[in-house]
């Protein structure tokens, strides 16, 4: 979806690409993340008003995780609260 966005204001040609997940393999991942085998790994959260700073974090290529924007009152994982 961000693609058929982004294609009007850049040069190249983007296309949307589609991927097959195979059933047995969403099961196989499912089963790690619930047995917490397998984390994501959140770099930072910041609140919803702070969504500019995110951008730029992200921005500067520093992400070692995901980044996260709280919408609710609670915050963790660097973002206090």
């Amino acid at each position: 979806m961000q693609v058929l966005v982004v294609s009007p204001f850049v040069s190249q040609r983007l296309r949307p690409i589609a991927s097959a997940h195979k059933a047995e393999d969403l099961a196989t991942v499912t089963e790690l993340i619930e047995s917490g085998q397998v984390t994501p790994v959140i770099d930072r959260v910041y609140r919803l008003s702070e969504t500019a700073q995110a951008v730029a974090h992200c921005g500067r290529g520093h992400v070692r995780g995901k980044i996260v924007i709280s919408v609710g009152e609670t915050l963790s994982s660097n973002g206090e609260s």
